[in-house]
């Protein structure tokens, strides 16, 4: 498949560049190579029963001068059922479309991207009898939510490091990981050391006798031939082996650890199917989120130009698409994507392919904050 990423994915380029840990890199560079390699690649459990996702088809009428659909509203139409399978993009079409690939349905409480970077880790730490789990995240992180979430879903305990204080109000993802994790608030002094922090906490849960499991450790396990691995593992039981030695896995902020990209590329791997998109037509994936040193200056930049904060319209245009489309998006993240996507279907030869990767609980706290921005007339 020809496809793009936009903006660039900073991690594949790390991977392309060899920066990644020597584990990692060798790791990679062996399953990497050609098609068979790959096949093994994806023989293994996965946290998703099927890679499958909706995808909506959004038809946008032509805009003048690639003007933000904030300043000019532009209608909307969501095609049911879209347009999709390789004989369609040949096809001369006078409207302009993009495609939403919705990873914002795959899990009520738990954001589409984050479903796709456990996709490959969790059951690793089944099939490895980890018992108890460790990771750390902002306030209101979706990522801690997450783990939160699907560690309780599978019978293991999320032990969540949070930075900052506890709110005088909870919400969000923040009200997610308190119902379903042990949460504790870290002084941002020690959230710094983010790696000395995990690694402390993770020692004081594993007690005697217990076991930690790194990240890479994680990843040499999960490219055992899943043949050959042995799954009669016992489940963590607390209420009829409490005093079993525990064994703890150290999950890195965002699930920023190298088998996060398996579920990625799991993903592409489904939507290059005939049916859907193939791989004889070139696509422009437009993501709302980025790791690495290109997203570090894009957030340095955002921070200093006032980016993460609600915009004049940016509600009501969240509104009008969900009322339009059936839609859901955020005026932080997926609202920017949305916008995107637009634009580049007014201008773009390439089929666009929005993914979504949902977040919309993070518009609990944005309605506590700007009150006004949603008192809105009917």
């Amino acid at each position: 498949m020809g496809f793009k990423i936009l903006p660039q994915n900073s991690v594949f380029s790390t991977v392309k560049n060899g920066s990644f840990p020597n584990t990692y890199q060798d790791v990679l560079k062996h399953y990497l190579v050609n098609d068979e390699s790959v096949c093994k690649l994806f023989d293994r459990r996965w946290a998703l029963s099927c890679p499958d996702a909706k995808i909506n088809q959004i038809m946008t009428s032509s805009r003048k001068g690639g003007q933000s659909m904030i300043s000019e509203h532009i209608p909307y139409q969501n095609i049911i059922p879209p347009c999709l399978g390789e004989g369609m993009f040949g096809k001369k079409n006078d409207s302009s479309s993009f495609y939403v690939v919705r990873d914002d349905l795959l899990h009520p409480l738990v954001n589409g991207n984050k479903s796709r970077k456990l996709d490959a880790l969790l059951p690793v730490l089944e099939d490895n009898a980890v018992t108890e789990v460790v990771t750390c995240g902002g306030c209101q992180s979706a990522h801690a939510a997450a783990v939160a979430v699907s560690c309780a879903e599978r019978g293991l305990k999320a032990h969540i490091l949070l930075r900052g204080e506890e709110p005088e109000t909870l919400t969000g993802y923040n009200l997610v990981s308190k119902l379903y994790g042990d949460v504790v608030y870290v002084p941002r002094s020690v959230y710094a050391k983010r790696e000395e922090m995990l690694a402390k906490h993770a020692e004081l849960i594993v007690g005697a006798g217990g076991s930690i499991m790194w990240p890479n450790d994680v990843m040499e396990a999960s490219f055992k031939p899943y043949k050959s691995r042995v799954h009669n593992f016992p489940r963590a039981d607390p209420i009829n082996c409490p005093d079993k030695p525990k064994k703890v896995a150290i999950i890195n902020e965002g699930a920023g650890d190298a088998i996060a990209l398996l579920g990625v590329m799991r993903l592409i791997k489904y939507l290059s199917q005939k049916h859907l998109f193939g791989k004889e037509q070139t696509m422009k994936i437009v993501v709302d989120a980025g790791t690495g040193t290109t997203a570090v200056g894009l957030a340095l930049g955002a921070l200093s130009l006032g980016f993460g904060n609600i915009l004049k319209g940016e509600v009501e245009e969240c509104r009008r698409i969900a009322q339009e489309t059936g839609v859901l998006v955020d005026p932080i993240y997926t609202l920017a994507a949305w916008d995107l996507a637009t634009q580049l279907s007014q201008v773009q030869d390439a089929k666009i392919i929005m993914l979504h990767t949902g977040g919309t609980l993070g518009m609990f706290g944005l309605a506590q904050r700007y009150k006004s921005c949603f008192h809105m007339n009917a």
